[in-house]
């Protein structure tokens, strides 16, 4: 067996630009801050072929599917133990790495939130990610507050890290090609990565807003602090979507005085 089948149901788009895979691998900046790196949905190893050239770090690969995971044991014999066979979103970290490390793939878009969130709960050992997702992702991902694009991803993710879209990525460069745009972006943690309030209130206050976005945030999150704990802040009468992060820090520490 020569190549691998992509598969609709693992949402796989095999990247065959070897241009594009080198500037993702590229935009990977080590700079002392890890030595591994784990690429997710290697597929048919287009990104693995650079990741592998690299000396600064030692890749790791992780692949759901068995046809892809059999490929590649024939196209890398030398990573042993450093090819698994797994689902990225069920994969205990602390197992594998003992330290810090970046992610890094040409990512299945069918759980693509999910890649985010497990990356987000996990911020502690990974100071970057660099990859590609559909396009909408990546601007939720960036998007900035006021615009219709930002949502519950755009704070969580801007909260802890730096966000940056690279570039854009047209259908006609995958097998087979989605019927979407693609686009290619780097988070790097920030930091001082430690929010200035209670960050599971944080996370619920962020969520509620949100989940009722078409109402004002004195509505939204009234299930956290009672209407009649409220004062005039000025800040209950907007929608979520018009709050920065800093803004949801202020807004978390304002309902846990006052709970």
């Amino acid at each position: 067996m020569s190549s691998v089948r992509a598969k609709k149901h693992l949402g796989q788009h095999f990247l065959t630009d070897k241009n594009i895979a080198l500037k993702i691998v590229n935009s990977l900046k080590p700079e002392g801050k890890y030595t591994e790196v784990l690429e997710v949905g290697p597929g048919m190893g287009i990104l693995s072929d650079f990741l592998l050239q690299k000396t600064e770090y030692q890749t790791y690969l992780i692949d759901l599917d068995t046809e892809s995971y059999e490929y590649l044991q024939r196209q890398y014999p030398q990573l042993g133990d450093r090819l698994i066979n797994g689902d990225f979103l069920e994969l205990d970290f602390k197992s594998v790495f003992k330290g810090q490390f970046a992610i890094i793939g040409n990512f299945p878009y069918n759980i693509s939130s999910q890649i985010l969130f497990k990356i987000l709960d996990n911020r502690d050992m990974i100071p970057e990610m660099a990859g590609m997702f559909q396009k909408e992702v990546a601007e939720r991902c960036t998007a900035k507050a006021g615009t219709k694009e930002y949502g519950i991803l755009s704070v969580f993710v801007q909260a802890y890290y730096n966000v940056e879209y690279l570039f854009t990525v047209k259908a006609g460069v995958f097998n087979p090609p989605p019927k979407v745009l693609s686009a290619v972006i780097r988070l790097s943690r920030k930091e001082n990565q430690t929010l200035n309030c209670d960050e599971k209130l944080f996370w619920k206050v962020v969520k509620a807003g949100f989940n009722q976005r078409r109402k004002t945030l004195r509505n939204a999150v009234s299930s956290l602090l009672p209407k009649e704990k409220m004062t005039d802040e000025p800040m209950l009468e907007l929608r979520a979507e018009r709050l920065t992060v800093a803004d949801f820090v202020y807004l978390t520490n304002y309902i846990k005085e006052r709970a």
